[in-house]
């Protein structure tokens, strides 16, 4: 299935590492132009010595009015992901306000606060458009000690769904990918211990983890033409975790 979005400009958010910037990678190699927003800089910038056409934006995203302003002048953007994410975990008594209210900052009002900018946008255009959140298979089961992310990730899912409904009239499709464990850097190190992997491992029909290629190719095409009568979605890519 051969995939271009050749004269469309793309917004990535949590850019710099991980699936964020595998995305972007990809999003490259299929002509896009791409927008890619992160918080560090350093890492942005080593992303764009191997992506030299991407335009990157090093930006805290958790500061609504500090977003509005510098996304105010990018230009037109078709194509956008959500995937700027953030995860404290530990059991529901030991959790603070402050854990809270960044998590719901990163997760779900970043997410809000950025999805506004482009589809006012598209809007202004009578353009169509397309976007991906990225979610968590932690939004459609219950997880240990994960008890406010899955609130946020359950958030992102339920945004999603509203958002695809109230925008489709406008040929703006908004869709959700629900990856599982993933293994990104951070992904092996953490689950690295088979203690700690062994329960979930038992849980995936697969009885493995998610590569990262696996979640970009579902975000890619949800992003294209491909996927054009599919909205409103939210996409476990778990290896049959929720399923069963």
């Amino acid at each position: 299935m051969e995939i271009t979005f050749k004269g469309k400009r793309a917004l990535v958010t949590g850019a710099s590492q991980g699936i964020g910037r595998e995305i972007v990678i990809q999003l490259v190699k299929c002509q896009a132009e791409v927008v890619a927003v992160a918080r560090n800089k350093e890492l942005l910038d080593t992303l764009q010595k191997e992506v030299p056409s991407i335009r990157t934006i090093p930006l805290d995203l958790s500061d609504w009015n500090a977003t509005r302003e510098a996304l105010s002048n990018i230009g037109p953007i078709d194509l956008l992901v959500n995937n700027a994410g953030l995860a404290i975990l530990g059991p529901l008594t030991e959790v603070k306000e402050d854990d809270v209210n960044r998590l719901f900052d990163i997760n779900v009002k970043a997410m809000i606060n950025v999805t506004q900018i482009v589809v006012k946008n598209l809007l202004s255009r009578n353009a169509p458009g397309s976007i991906v959140n990225l979610s968590s298979q932690a939004s459609l089961v219950g997880l240990l000690d994960h008890s406010v992310y899955c609130a946020t990730k359950g958030a992102v899912d339920a945004f999603t769904r509203a958002a695809a409904l109230e925008y489709g009239p406008k040929n703006i499709r908004v869709n959700a990918v629900n990856p599982t464990v993933i293994l990104t850097d951070m992904g092996r190190l953490g689950w690295s211990d088979p203690k700690v992997a062994d329960p979930m491992l038992q849980k995936i029909p697969l009885r493995r983890f998610g590569e990262v290629h696996e979640v970009v190719d579902a975000v890619v095409y949800l992003l294209s033409n491909k996927s054009s009568m599919i909205t409103g979605t939210c996409l476990p890519v778990d290896g049959g975790y929720v399923a069963t």
